[in-house]
């Protein structure tokens, strides 16, 4: 079965950091431990606004077969099909400011979203 051609994409910002910071895990993982190799977005109920954004390292046992695999420059990044129903047109992007360095997603689809970011409604 042929997966749906990602509708979610990752800027090169985005990809670089994931990179890093999984070849940083990996190389401190110990053999007890699977080293990720991905990092997941997803989208769950809650958060301030309705819906929260969730980033988490993710290790090869961890991606299922219908999970959306995006590649970019040495980057994994996997999406549930669910969560990129709610992601379609949306980027990830990673900001190093200031105040601190973090992921976020720039989505066309909130029709508005919490001051931190991770949080968002759709209209």
């Amino acid at each position: 079965m042929t997966q749906p051609a990602p509708t979610f994409s990752v800027s090169d910002s985005a990809a670089s950091r994931i990179a890093s910071v999984v070849a940083k895990k990996q190389a401190t993982a110990t053999s007890a431990q699977a080293a990720p190799v991905a990092l997941r977005v997803s989208v769950e109920a809650g958060g301030c606004n309705g819906f929260q954004y969730l980033f988490t390292l993710t290790a090869p046992d961890d991606i299922a077969t219908d999970d959306v695999r995006i590649e970019k420059n040495g980057a994994l990044v996997v999406v549930d099909p669910t969560s990129l129903d709610l992601l379609a047109g949306a980027e990830l992007e990673f900001a190093d400011k200031l105040m601190g360095a973090h992921f976020s997603i720039t989505n066309p689809n909130a029709a508005s979203s919490c001051g931190c970011g991770t949080s968002f409604s759709l209209a």
